[in-house]
């Protein structure tokens, strides 16, 4: 195949992984954008004194739903035999996308003293979770799904299983 059908095609599958990391992202999104602000502002203000202990549930309840998503549309050629593994480095790879969600809350909040709805939204919402997934795109990428891809290993071996035999 020449190279720029491959090269072409390669950023195809590129373009096509990130729209399905962003349509899962989305997804993850409204669930901790709606949890965090039903926590803080809905019926009986469950933890409306408490901002940052509302980010970190919504946050873990979005990170569930997009470990799913990503495991098993996003990154599914890649995933690895090991979920449990899977599951444990995209944990703390959220846990590192949550502390930058969270610290961007707590120095809105806390140090700039910007404590309405809007503020508290536009820093942990805006702010903190575009900053954080591209820290989250990049690590789950290269240290959670790290299995080989499907289509290599279609090409490595023959009919019988046996790898295929390279000059």
């Amino acid at each position: 195949m020449p190279t720029t059908d491959r090269a072409r095609r390669s950023w195809g599958q590129r373009l096509a992984e990130l729209a399905r990391f962003g349509s899962v992202g989305a997804v993850a999104y409204v669930v901790d954008l709606g949890l965090f602000n039903l926590l803080r502002f809905g019926p009986g203000e469950v933890l409306g004194h408490k901002p940052l202990t509302a980010k970190v549930i919504s946050v873990v309840v979005a990170t569930l739903v997009s470990w799913l998503g990503n495991r098993y549309w996003t990154f599914a050629a890649q995933r690895t035999e090991g979920r449990v593994r899977e599951l444990v480095m995209f944990a703390l790879v959220n846990g590192g996308g949550m502390a930058i969600a969270v610290a961007c809350l707590w120095f809105s909040h806390y140090v700039l003293d910007l404590t309405s709805p809007l503020a508290d939204n536009i820093a942990a919402n805006v702010v903190g979770v575009g900053l954080g997934t591209v820290f989250r795109f990049f690590c789950y990428k290269y240290l959670v799904f790290t299995g080989t891809p499907l289509a290599k290993v279609g090409r490595e071996h023959a009919d019988d299983g046996a790898p295929e035999q390279r000059p």
